[in-house]
């Protein structure tokens, strides 16, 4: 048997067409766009609403609602530029590679927990400082602090698209680990060898 599309079909296909050119054209913050097509879906009967409350994973906006405030007190606090100073002071005397690894590790720490962009621009600044301090060019501690702030995938609160799947799909914390580890594992060492080269640490 061959599927026929229906009438409500081609509102949800028309719905995801226009909320993909929302976020694309930014004509309203992704979370209006994302609330005006979900309206739609619901209005035009092609996801009843009883049916769409249900499906909420109230575990991932517990979640998320809880790990923003702890997000901002890392920051706030000065707890996330007290570790980061430290691991500067403690390996920016030995080696720049070291720095470069340690600069990796802090920064994809603090992306596990707090958002990506903060987690960028609470790091950059330590980065450039550390790199202007031992005299050798901070290209390649910002493409490190670019790169390990997008490696979120550790925990379900790493981004929300973590946390998004963490109900819908029965997955555990480990689950993450499990995954995202060696993927970590393969993207630290990777940018350990290819950076340096790439973006040399001589002015």
């Amino acid at each position: 048997d061959v599927d026929v599309l229906t009438p409500k079909s081609y509102i949800a296909i028309g719905t995801l067409i226009l909320m993909i050119l929302l976020l694309v054209l930014e004509i309203f913050p992704g979370a209006i766009a994302a609330l005006i097509c979900a309206g739609i879906i619901m209005l035009t009967g092609c996801v009843p609403i009883s049916k769409a409350y249900k499906g909420i994973s109230w575990t991932s906006v517990v979640m998320i609602a809880a790990m923003i405030p702890m997000g901002l007190a890392l920051q706030k606090t000065g707890t996330a530029q007290v570790v980061s100073n430290g691991l500067v002071n403690a390996l920016g005397s030995i080696h720049p590679v070291l720095l470069l690894g340690g600069i990796f590790l802090v920064t994809t720490v603090f992306s596990q927990t707090i958002n990506n962009s903060a987690t960028a621009v609470l790091m950059a600044p330590i980065a450039i400082t550390a790199a202007v301090s031992m005299g050798v060019s901070p290209a390649p501690f910002m493409i490190v602090v670019a790169i390990s702030a997008s490696t979120a995938f550790l925990t379900p609160v790493g981004t929300t698209t973590n946390a998004m799947v963490l109900g819908a799909g029965g997955y555990k914390f480990m689950d993450y680990v499990k995954v995202g580890g060696p993927l970590l594992l393969l993207i630290f060492v990777s940018s350990m060898l290819l950076v340096p080269m790439i973006w040399p640490f001589e002015i």
